[in-house]
């Protein structure tokens, strides 16, 4: 029995490693193909057919991780070997293992080159659409320069499709990434191909100084780049083209000569050579003292190039403008002649814009129902491209609505199946939890009556300790109020008396005993003064128009002993009734208090004192022409603190200002609210 259990568990170990083994062994042979498949010592065939094996053999593994990453090295190989079909359908394969995977560098590497593919095979629709995608997949990425490419390629083709000011758009975003990275030969290089993009798209919206200015930039660009030759021959062509455009033939057909001056630009590129004589001939033909003989010859020659060359679009430069240089000079029938070719050049090429140039020209060369025939076709095509013009602007704008509205749509499935997910769990969660509760429901009713009990013994605690702070907070507020009311009130005016009696001591009469008498009456008065805030320090102060009699009083009294010229006004609209009692305290307290710090800090002759009512706020002002002090350096006394103080309680505002040998100014804002 036991030989036999031993036998069973060493067939079914052999089993197991027969099967753990045979993966590890695709796997590793998988590593390897695709190791071979990136030796550049090797011929592209034989790296394509190398990483042929590393996707098949990845495939068997039916690992998705696994067989994405050979796909992503097939379709490198794919692209290197022309094999444009393949490399378009490995990618779709690859786009769905992305998603899959939600692998975010697979799923801009798939959509990038699908947007390649379409590109290459002029499907602007199709390319715009992964371009796009791709787009929004840097955004997450973060990776600036690749966005940078993807955004050139879509300014490209929204060109193409005459979609100008979005291209504009899209280059202009693209030129504001590129400004933000390192300037090395590579930004360089698409900073002068966004650069030459906005002055085309400029000159054909006949932006023509716009125009200049980019291509300026392009041209300065190119200057930068170690291998910016030929960037800066084409950025001086187009800026000659649009200063032809504009009427400035001597400055345009300088600068098409410059370039045309090049050495051993034949040699190096003939068919940009040809361009450039059929362009600077064609700006000489424009010119008043033109040479027919040499312009004839300039145009032959530019033909005969592209003809040798079997180049279509040399020869339709050269014939287009030959046939309009030949109508100039009134020989219709090589202008018709050339006009033709111009024509059939044209259709075969796709080159629309030549197309309805040279059905102008025919036009204007035939007579009679041809004339009519051609000018018929002009109209038509016009028509046609202008509304084809707009289904595409309208089309870029539904592939983008269109692509936001799959994404949302996709993310919209996701989160229901994620909330079904939750929603699920929460419900078991749920049921479990209740039977618990059930379970426990009289434990819970116990536990909870504790803490509720617990609860309730806190919060009488800490009403406790909130009464005993408001307790202490009122015992120092109350005895703050008292050395204010010490201070501002009963020192102040057994200030004043003293001053007032020491100036009666070496008077004598009847005069000076009756002084005297008024004084020892106002110490009387002081003394009651004392009692009343050792019994009651919060009593009504005064009512009514009384309250203006007392500061009246207390402004004569004080000024007369300080020895000083007043002047008080006041307004007849505050209903000082209405105003609360700790209002008038302090303002009265505030006015004896800095009437007090004039005497003995200020050295004036002078005091003002006025109160008036303005947009609902009390506002005291008192100024003296004393000798003032510095504000920013001046440690304000006890004097100046209770001020503040009083006007903060009141919730007011106050400002003092001082110059030196200029006076002070103290002015008071107090809310006033007349209920």
């Amino acid at each position: 029995m036991r030989l036999l259990i031993f036998y069973v568990f060493l067939c079914c170990s052999t089993i197991f490693f027969a099967q753990t083994k045979n993966p590890i062994s695709k796997l590793d042979s998988t590593l390897y193909y695709r190791s071979l498949s990136k030796k550049s010592s090797l011929s592209k065939e034989e790296r394509l057919a190398h990483a042929i094996k590393s996707s098949n053999l990845a495939k068997r593994t039916k690992v998705d991780s696994t067989i994405l990453s050979s796909n992503r090295n097939l379709s490198v190989l794919y692209y290197i070997t022309r094999n444009f079909n393949l490399f378009k359908k490995i990618n779709q394969d690859n786009l769905r293992l992305a998603v899959k995977l939600k692998d975010s560098s697979a799923l801009v590497a798939a959509n990038r080159n699908l947007g390649v593919y379409y590109d290459n095979n002029s499907q602007n629709d199709s390319a715009f659409y992964y371009y796009s995608k791709t787009l929004k997949l840097y955004d997450n990425l973060q990776q600036s320069l690749k966005k940078v490419e993807v955004l050139v390629n879509i300014a490209d083709i929204q060109e193409t499709e005459k979609d100008y000011f979005g291209s504009e758009e899209t280059a202009v975003e693209a030129i504001k990434l590129l400004n933000t990275l390192p300037k090395d030969e590579i930004i360089l290089d698409q900073l002068w191909i966004l650069n030459n993009l906005i002055g085309i798209i400029s000159f054909k919206l006949k932006k023509y100084d716009r125009s200049l200015e980019y291509h300026s930039n392009a041209l300065e660009i190119s200057n930068r780049m170690d291998d910016g030759y030929f960037n800066s021959l084409y950025s001086t062509n187009n800026q000659a083209y649009v200063y032809r455009l504009k009427g400035e033939l001597d400055t345009s057909i300088s600068l098409y000569q410059s370039v045309l001056d090049t050495k051993n630009l034949y040699e190096e590129d003939p068919l940009f050579y040809a361009l450039i004589l059929t362009n600077t001939t064609y700006a000489k033909s424009l010119k008043e003292n033109r040479n027919i003989a040499e312009i004839e010859q300039s145009f032959q020659r530019a033909y005969k190039i592209g003809d040798s060359l079997k180049d279509p679009m040399t020869k339709l430069g050269a014939t287009i403008d030959f046939s309009k240089f030949y109508i100039d000079i009134d020989e219709k029938e090589k202008a018709l002649a050339y006009a033709k070719e111009s024509y059939e050049l044209a259709k075969e090429t796709s080159s629309n814009d030549i197309v309805l140039e040279s059905l102008l020209l025919l036009s204007k060369l035939k007579n009679g129902e041809a004339a009519k025939k051609y000018l018929n076709e002009h109209i038509k095509l016009s028509d046609s491209l202008l509304n084809v013009e707009r289904d595409v602007r309208n089309k870029f704008a539904r592939i983008t609505l269109e692509t936001d509205q799959l994404e949302a749509e996709n993310e919209r499935i996701t989160l229901q199946k994620i909330w079904l997910s939750i929603v699920s769990i929460v419900l078991l969660l749920t049921l479990f939890l209740l039977y618990i509760i059930i379970t426990q429901r009289a434990k819970n009713k116990e536990l909870k009556f504790k803490q509720v009990q617990q609860e309730a013994n806190e919060e009488i605690y800490n009403l406790m300790l909130s009464q005993q702070d408001k307790v202490d907070e009122a015992r120092a507020g109350e005895k703050k109020r008292i050395s204010e009311e010490l201070h501002d009130g009963v020192l102040g005016r057994l200030f004043g008396t003293r001053l007032s009696l020491d100036s009666f001591n070496f008077n004598e009469g009847k005069e000076a005993v009756a002084n005297r008498s008024k004084y020892i009456n106002e110490l009387k008065i002081i003394e009651e003064d004392i009692r009343k805030i050792s019994h009651d320090l919060n009593t009504d102060f005064v009512s009514g128009s009384e309250f203006i009699d007392i500061l009246s009083e207390l402004i004569e009294k004080q000024t007369l002993a300080y020895q000083l010229k007043f002047d008080f006004k006041h307004t007849d609209d505050i209903n000082w009734e209405s105003v609360s009692n700790k209002t008038k305290i302090n303002i009265y307290r505030i006015i004896q208090e800095s009437l007090q710090n004039i005497y003995k800090h200020a050295n004036a002759d002078t005091v003002k004192i006025s109160i008036r009512l303005k947009n609902d706020v009390i506002c005291l002002i008192i100024t003296d022409d004393g000798d003032g002090f510095d504000i920013n350096r001046s440690k304000k006394g006890i004097g100046l603190k209770n001020i503040s103080s009083r006007v903060d309680e009141l919730l007011g505002t106050v400002d003092f200002d001082s110059e030196i040998n200029k006076g002070t100014a103290i002015k008071i804002n107090v809310p006033y609210s007349n209920n």
